[in-house]
């Protein structure tokens, strides 16, 4: 059930209580968030806070800058020997100059890697880098994770929904999935696959080099794939369906294979998640390695508008390269009640002499993951999209895992409900996904976490 924090006046965050209260409000570029909500999350749902942070969807918006600048290109190389630089989603406000990646459900470091985990009762990890690209190369060295209905993803995700991924099915080691997208349409004959060495077992290298005219997917230093912009041209349109817009590097671990997602997911992930697997048996979770992600920025394109150098902006809703700017504006939040119209906007402070007890005011600021992973291949045909067709998730996509799935979904602690749960939604509670200490008031909902503002009602 959707977990609620309550703001109690000056009460503070550690100490705060949770509430059960509903949804948040859908969006769409046709209907758009209210200006009390006015973020639109990747996920579709209105909120403030996170949701005008990484993933803020300008179209669907109350406003483009109701979306807060994104960070911009940081060149990096990171081998996880702590988590120092990972924050999670529950704290993090934009100041990607204390975090370089946010974090929703349960990254752990071990032995100088990254592990993604995915317990029982969880949808698994997501970790996005705050430094947004504009072009430039991002590197991985990593084993996937294994097991039907489990998929690991290396990917450059924009806030128009610009995609370029790697992924990985579970119940098919022997192979990695490419593709892209554009504005989010959801076009699945852009996908192929490359044959490689069992990607579980051992450590391979995969490179995205993005270039404002070409992108290059490679694997171990091989080129396998190249997607030239002159070939997206779309005569209807006269635009180039090319991924043009500034995009985080995301790193995720997620379920495609629950009950509750669409048959064309499930079929595409190989079959339902068997949450009483070896790895599940042995460790008490999935896991996916990461050894080392390393991150060059190239220059942005030479039409760029330059009006600083410390962030990217949207100047309208279009979500092309044309309507991005980069500025000196501040990404940062004073609290999760901000947005990027008022980025100040601060928790109420106490009010002496009302009588009356204080009225809640539900406001969604922490997006969740849902089951149906971070891409746009987390919705394959079939899951009630714009006509594609094909249960199966091949579609001229995904090689032959349609066939290779089983029941496994009917173990009591699968999650029976899609969305970001970082504690137990039910089961046998040996969940490694439950919250720290002190953070319980902020444990994953169903889409959202929400704040309650406590407003005193004075006669």
């Amino acid at each position: 059930m959707t977990r609620f924090i309550t703001f109690a006046l000056a009460v503070a965050l550690s100490a705060q209580s949770v509430l059960v209260a509903g949804a948040s409000q859908k969006c769409s570029p046709t209907q758009k968030c209210p200006s009390s909500a006015p973020c639109c999350s990747l996920y579709g749902e209105c909120g403030s806070g996170a949701y005008c942070l990484g993933g803020c969807d300008m179209k669907s918006s109350f406003a483009v800058d109701s979306c807060v600048p994104m960070p911009a290109c940081k060149s990096k190389t990171y081998n996880w020997d702590d988590l120092s630089s990972v924050a999670p989603n529950t704290k993090y406000l934009g100041d990607a100059g204390k975090a370089d990646w946010v974090s929703s459900g349960e990254p752990k470091s071990a032995g100088g890697n990254l592990l993604l985990t995915m317990a029982p009762s969880t949808v698994g990890t997501l970790l996005g880098h705050n430094h947004y690209m504009w072009y430039g190369k991002a590197t991985a060295k990593l084993k996937t994770s294994r097991g039907r209905g489990v998929v690991t993803a290396f990917i450059l995700m924009s806030d128009a929904k610009d995609e370029i991924d790697f992924e990985f099915i579970g119940a098919d080691l022997s192979t990695a999935q490419t593709n892209y997208y554009y504005q989010g349409i959801t076009d699945y004959t852009h996908g192929k696959n490359q044959s490689l060495s069992n990607t579980f077992d051992e450590y391979h290298t995969y490179e995205i080099d993005w270039k404002p005219e070409k992108i290059t997917w490679s694997i171990d230093g091989q080129a396998i794939r190249t997607l030239d912009r002159d070939s997206t041209m779309n005569e209807t349109t006269n635009q180039y369906n090319y991924p043009s817009t500034p995009a985080r590097v995301q790193l995720s671990l997620w379920p495609a294979g629950l009950s509750t997602n669409g048959e064309g997911t499930i079929a595409w992930a190989g079959g339902l998640v068997d949450w009483k697997s070896e790895d599940i048996q042995k460790n008490g979770y999935y896991y996916a390695i990461f050894d080392s992600v390393s991150i060059e920025c190239y220059d942005p394109p030479k039409s760029a508008k330059v009006e600083g150098s410390k962030a990217y902006a949207y100047t309208d809703d279009s979500g092309t390269e044309g309507s991005v700017k980069i500025t000196d504006d501040s990404t940062i939040l004073k609290s999760f009640l901000g947005n990027g119209k008022d980025k100040n906007k601060d928790y109420p402070s106490p009010t002496k002499g009302g009588s009356n007890p204080p009225r809640p005011t539900e406001v969604a600021v922490i997006p969740g993951l849902s089951g149906a992973g971070p891409g746009l291949d987390g919705k394959r045909p079939g899951d009630g999209d714009n006509g594609n067709n094909g249960n199966n998730g091949n579609n001229g996509n995904n090689g032959n895992n349609g066939g290779s799935g089983g029941n496994g979904g009917s173990n009591p602690s699968a999650p029976q409900q899609s969305g970001f749960t970082q504690g137990p939604v039910g089961g046998d509670g040996n969940s490694s996904g439950a919250s720290a200490p002190g953070d319980q008031v902020l444990q994953g909902s169903l889409f959202a976490v929400f704040i309650a503002i406590m407003a005193l009602v004075t006669l």
